[in-house]
């Protein structure tokens, strides 16, 4: 199993509601639920895996991730995952808020555009990089959004959102504590773990 999911059985709780956007076939939602207790929906769009959801008895909304989530209510879940997706939608920010409206935590992740390998690329082949993270070429990739460790945390401070874990594996998902130490350079593939932040409490004078 991938990092990612692995780090949801840790980070989802037994019993709780989970959303995952872009859930594919539902392999994940379908494991948490098996074995932890987890109820929740997935959503995607494509019509193949959406069958594959339904066959797994994953319950599944058919719906682009670009239309934000206002059909769901506030606080509706206990944490949304989306692995993968993000540099992939219109407007990140907005969906991003939207997560966090309709669930207390959410786990992303997305490949860092900062990695070493497409700073090569960039630097010595004058050319778009296409790695094990990056699979596409420029004309039919579906990243319209791609951002580093550094641009996430920056969005994340501006919106005032609270970071509760973060990693830096590579194309297997595998990491080291050097890429640790330097995530933005040595990270191809970002896992986050985020919530509100509290504001602190004044007394009112």
């Amino acid at each position: 199993m991938r990092l990612d999911l692995k780090l949801a059985e840790q980070w989802v709780k037994p019993g709780s509601r989970v959303l995952d956007l872009g859930c594919g076939e539902g392999e994940l939602l379908a494991h948490l639920r098996d074995h932890f207790g987890v109820s929740g929906y997935g959503m995607e769009i494509d019509p193949d895996k959406i069958t594959a959801c339904v066959g797994r008895g994953v319950n599944v909304i058919e719906q682009d991730l670009n239309r934000g989530l206002k059909n769901l209510r506030d606080n509706s879940f206990d944490t949304v995952i989306m692995t993968q997706t993000l540099q992939a939608v219109q407007h990140p920010d907005r969906l991003l808020d939207d997560m966090l409206r309709v669930a207390g935590e959410a786990i992303i992740t997305f490949p860092n555009f900062a990695h070493w390998k497409t700073r090569f690329y960039l630097t010595f082949r004058g050319q778009m990089p296409v790695s094990e993270a990056l699979p596409y070429t420029w004309y039919n990739t579906p990243n319209i959004h791609l951002c580093t460790f550094r641009d996430f945390d920056a969005l994340c401070a501006e919106k005032n959102i609270r970071v509760l874990d973060r990693l830096a594996v590579n194309g297997d998902q595998q990491g080291t504590a050097l890429m640790q130490s330097l995530p933005n350079m040595l990270g191809e593939i970002a896992i986050y773990r985020i919530t509100r932040k509290q504001l602190p409490f004044r007394v009112a004078t």
